[in-house]
């Protein structure tokens, strides 16, 4: 082999070398800082919602109402719907933790966090999402909520994780999606009719939160 080449894959393999260490300190960092957030829901939804979306409002109520319960709020730490639950969390006086990615865009972090923890890896992130949280809400958003709406998903259904609350918040917004999830998916036999129940819709804030209760004692 060429030395030029034999170089080149030297660097290749140390640059991977030194990324694993720093998925190590991501994940140590991680752990560390969330360890004794207590009771906590995570929230996504839209980083592109603007403040006179009634969405936000929606979400913003919602992060309150689950704060004054006693909640933590954990969200993607950004603009939008994130900042919105983070604001009603904030607002109440609870526990308002953002879990940043960094991005090429929609990567600001918003104002309203009382813990904020930075991460250049997704997959890390999500799996902080999953292991402090002990409900997820979704509301509407794009392909970053569907992405961690439907991680949590897998993992409940191939017993990865313990089964946890999952609602999706906004019957409009969600209906079609699960119209075609029983018309498409369990029609074919790629899905059980079964998988329907790992999650619930509702559209009042206070019925999440009266659920939530029911599954997450204090």
């Amino acid at each position: 082999m060429p030395k030029s080449k034999q170089y080149l894959i030297d660097d290749l393999s140390m640059q991977e070398s030194w990324r694993l260490f720093k998925i190590m300190a991501e994940i140590v960092d991680g752990f560390e800082s969330l360890s004794d957030i207590g009771p906590a829901v995570s929230i996504f939804g839209s980083a592109r919602a603007k403040p006179d979306d009634p969405v936000y409002q929606l979400t913003q109520n919602l992060a309150n109402l689950l704060a004054k319960a006693g909640y933590a709020v954990i969200t993607g730490g950004g603009p939008g719907l994130m900042e919105a639950a983070n604001k009603g969390a904030a607002d109440a006086g609870g526990s308002s933790v953002g879990l940043h990615i960094h991005l090429p865009f929609e990567q600001q972090s918003n104002d309203f966090l009382s813990l904020k923890c930075d991460f250049r890896y997704f997959f890390i992130r999500k799996m902080m999402f999953v292991k402090y949280a002990m409900a997820y809400i979704a509301m509407p958003g794009g392909f970053g909520t569907l992405d961690e709406l439907f991680e949590a998903l897998v993992l409940i259904q191939t017993r990865r994780i313990r089964p946890f609350p999952i609602i999706l918040m906004g019957s409009d917004f969600w209906g079609g999606m699960i119209d075609w999830i029983r018309e498409r998916l369990i029609s074919a036999g790629y899905a059980n009719p079964a998988d329907l129940d790992l999650f619930v819709v509702y559209d009042s804030p206070e019925d999440v939160v009266t659920f939530i209760k029911r599954h997450i004692v204090l």
